[in-house]
Order: C-alpha cells, then structure tokens, then sequence
C-alpha cells in the first residue's frame, strides 16, 4: 500500500513539476513581424516576418547583445548549438539572439508565402537580409546597438555586410569562413548548384531527385578530398551517399535554395563603393575577429584574409583537412580565440 501510494506521488510530481520544466527548457521559435519590406532592387516582400531564439540574459544596461544569423540553408534553431561556455557565442555571459535569414524557409521564404510563393517570391540579395535583421532588432527588440555581430559561411558574408552597412551599430564583430565578395571558384560552384536546380525544375523532375543531385555537388565541396578518403571507405560509400540526402530532406527546398544562393552569389560589399574594397574597409569601426580554413573549397577565404589586412582585424587561420567545415574540427581552439576576443 506505501508503495503505491510512493508510486503515485512521483506521478504527480513528474507531471506537475517536471514535464513544466522540460517543456519551458525547450527553444522557441519566435517571429517579428515587420510589415512590407522593400528590397535593394525596389521590389518588396509582402507581410514579411522573421524567424529568431534567443538565449542567455540581457544585462541591466543592455550591453551584452551578440546576434548571430544563419548560415546557408541554416535555421536559428541549429545556431543554439554553438552558445553557451567556450562556444562561439558564450550565453552564460551574453544575450545571443540567432536569426533566420530570408530564404531559410523560417523566415519570409519561397516556400512559406502565401502572397508571394516559389517563383514569384522576390529576389533579393545578403544585404537585404542584414537590413531585415536590422528592422528585428531595432524595432522588435529596440536596440539601437549591439556588443557584437558574428556569424559562418553564408552567416559570415551577412556579418561582413554588418560592419559596412550598420559601422556604428557593434563594437565587435567575428566573422567565421565567410567571405566579402566571392571568388570565381565559389561562383562555379554556387552556379552549379543554381543550375541543377533550374534544369531539374525545368524537366519537372522531383523535388527529391533535384536534392539528391543538389546534396551530391554540396557534399563534394564541404571538405577536403583528403578528409573524405580518410572518413568514408569506398565500401561505405552508398550508405554515405543515402545518410547525406536523408540529411538535407527536412530542410532542402527548391526555391528557398535558390534564393539564398542568388544572395550569394551577388555578395560584395564594396559595390556601392565602386568596386573599391579599400574604401569599404575605411568604413568598417568595429574591431573584428576573421576566422579562416586555408582549405577551404566552398568559400575561397582569400578574400576574407586579404580584408582583414585592410581593417588591421585579428585573424585566426585553421590548416586542417576538413575544409569549410575546419571550424568543426577545431571548435575548442575557436570558441578559446573567439571568447579571449570578445573579453579583451
């Protein structure tokens, strides 16, 4: 009889304690609503929205703000794994709100506009998802300034444009393989990926047969050749294959690929100053952290380091096999660099 009456009693405690605990434990996904937002090119997304979470705790004087926006194909969701102690973004120490990029398929995308979906969603470009985020922040969270802007890969070219579009906003910045203004290699292959997709769309193939193909040439360029012969047997290669689709499946549509690819693609922040990455570079105020892969085969970090030599920025130049995804490989010695940066 005391047993069950012990039984019962933790029954209840589990349900009235810890399922509330669990469930207030979980993210969020929040959205900040910013009305019509017109682009660069003049045209305008209708009732746009954008996609955020945060984490840790805004300090008194509100000085403590990191945002953190998505790399490419990336949710702000898959950002909260890279806060909190010795990660990129220390949210024991900082407020860290991580954002959807336009395109995400969070955020207002191809795929989740009821006004304008797939093709007649409007094309636009790195700097409108900055100038978007811009919008979140200051009239969402009415901050008129940050403590930093960081972001990887397609996160990276947003936090370059960060620091020349919005140069009094942040004091710090780090910016982790991305790029300022792509290479013709990153061209050929971000075209690539644009190509297959237009082609498959054009032969009504499936959404999945326009993934797989897609995935096949992302995965090709994500590490070294090195890296890929040292971790998958040729034996093993048809479950590798098969794990990377399923991977993508959840995430990978058409039109939202397409449109975050055009963004990049067009990246290059020193545009509006005829082409003169020089005159961008005076621009920039923040102090900066660029974190590049040598071996980088995605973004060309060339253009990254030869920045950073413009904006006498710290850097941080990782020699290993695992290519774009070199900060992964060393995530110890990044989150050490970024988190003795951000306290100097």
């Amino acid at each position: 009889m005391k047993l069950n009456k012990m039984k019962n009693f933790y029954h209840k405690l589990f349900f009235a304690i810890l399922i509330p605990l669990f469930i207030q434990a979980q993210p969020i996904q929040k959205f900040g609503k910013i009305g019509n937002f017109k682009l660069e090119n003049g045209q305008v997304i209708k009732d746009c929205i954008i996609g955020y979470h945060t984490c840790g705790k805004l300090n008194s004087n509100r000085s403590n703000v990191i945002l953190f926006p998505t790399w490419f194909g990336g949710s702000s969701k898959d950002l909260l794994s890279l806060t909190g102690s010795r990660m990129m973004a220390d949210s024991s120490k900082y407020f860290v709100i991580t954002i959807d990029a336009l395109g995400n398929g969070i955020s207002s995308s191809p795929s989740n506009s009821k006004l304008q979906p797939n093709n007649s969603f409007p094309t636009f470009t790195i700097k409108d998802m900055v100038n978007s985020e811009y919008i979140l922040v200051t009239k969402i969270f009415r901050l008129n300034h940050v403590f930093c802007v960081m972001g990887a890969s397609m996160g990276g070219m947003q936090t370059f444009q960060w620091i020349v579009s919005y140069p009094d906003f942040m004091d710090r910045a780090v910016i982790s393989v991305g790029s300022p203004k792509l290479t013709s290699n990153d061209l050929l292959l971000w075209n690539s990926e644009l190509l297959a997709i237009k082609e498959g769309l054009n032969c009504n193939a499936s959404e999945e047969s326009i993934k797989n193909t897609v995935v096949a040439i992302h995965a090709l360029n994500l590490e070294t050749p090195d890296f890929f012969v040292e971790h998958v047997k040729p034996s093993e290669f048809p479950k590798y294959l098969k794990d990377t689709e399923n991977q993508y499946t959840k995430v990978f549509n058409p039109y939202n690929w397409m449109s975050q690819l055009c963004a990049m693609i067009d990246q290059n922040i020193s545009e509006p100053f005829n082409d003169n990455m020089q005159e961008a570079a005076n621009i920039v105020k923040a102090k900066v952290l660029i974190i590049a892969s040598k071996q980088d085969r995605m973004v060309n970090p060339h253009p990254a380091i030869d920045f950073a030599k413009l904006i006498n920025a710290e850097t941080l130049i990782l020699n290993n096999n695992c290519g774009h995804m070199g900060t992964d490989c060393e995530m110890t010695k990044v989150g050490k660099a970024i988190n003795k940066f951000l306290s100097e």
